[in-house]
């Protein structure tokens, strides 16, 4: 896409003029908390109606890449955060990937009966105790995710004497039990933030999350976790690749 609007092409303005916004952020000339420049200055400086600019920013803004302040006005948001699908890892190993530094801290460690859907997918009893680890996950400092993981294993209970808050619980897993995570099974969708949620990320009531339920499996093909899991959908955003075989 070119730097000006072509009005004899067969795209919409306003998709041109999305466009060659898009290109400035990901060229980096807008970088992440700028403001950009008014509904009408970008009127006057490629000659449209500010209705064809609201609706370029509007649909930006849906997809994540402008945010608005009221009375401040319109700003380039932080780039999301990518998890292939297709490669099982657990959340520091993926930030680490990423150049992130992750982080976490430990809200609940504990031992406890779980619920039907842990039970089901750990294939053990309702009365089967298991470990209960929520954590608050973190990438630079910011809230990202939260995880509540419900664990069975062989001496699973030796994971409450274990430290989490800045560990990876797949590593601890390999290195200090034997278990290797190879693949896991699991449900992606979307949904509004609860109110514990909302506190936890610092957002505004009725924001948008991503829930992710994942069954993980060992090198013998057991299941060990059953994890339910809360993702700001304006900061992370999981990714797979396709083929037609």
């Amino acid at each position: 896409m070119t730097r000006t609007l072509d009005k004899s092409h067969p795209l919409p303005i306003y998709y041109q003029l999305k466009e060659l916004l898009r290109e400035k952020i990901v060229a980096g000339e807008w970088a992440p908390g700028d403001m950009i420049p008014s509904e009408r200055e970008l009127s006057d400086r490629y000659g449209i109606s500010r209705m064809t600019v609201r609706q370029a920013l509007k649909e930006l803004t849906s997809e994540g890449l402008l945010y608005r302040e009221q009375g401040r006005g319109t700003f380039v948001a932080e780039p999301k955060i990518e998890q292939e699908l297709a490669k099982l890892t657990g959340f520091s190993e993926d930030m680490q990937s990423r150049g992130f530094r992750p982080g976490g801290r430990v809200l609940r460690q504990e031992r406890v009966l779980p619920p039907i859907l842990a039970c089901r997918a750990l294939a053990i009893p309702p009365d089967r105790p298991v470990v209960l680890l929520e954590r608050l996950r973190l990438a630079e400092g910011e809230p990202i995710a939260l995880e509540t993981s419900y664990l069975h294993f062989h001496q699973v209970e030796r994971l409450l004497e274990e430290t989490f808050e800045n560990r990876s619980l797949y590593s601890v897993l390999r290195e200090r039990y034997g278990i290797v995570p190879t693949r896991a099974e699991q449900q992606v969708g979307a949904d509004l933030c609860s109110h514990r949620e909302q506190e936890l990320f610092g957002l505004p009531a009725g924001s948008p999350v991503l829930r992710n339920r994942r069954i993980a499996f060992d090198q013998h093909d057991r299941p060990f976790e059953y994890t339910e899991s809360a993702y700001r959908a304006d900061r992370y955003v999981f990714q797979i690749e396709l083929g037609s075989r």
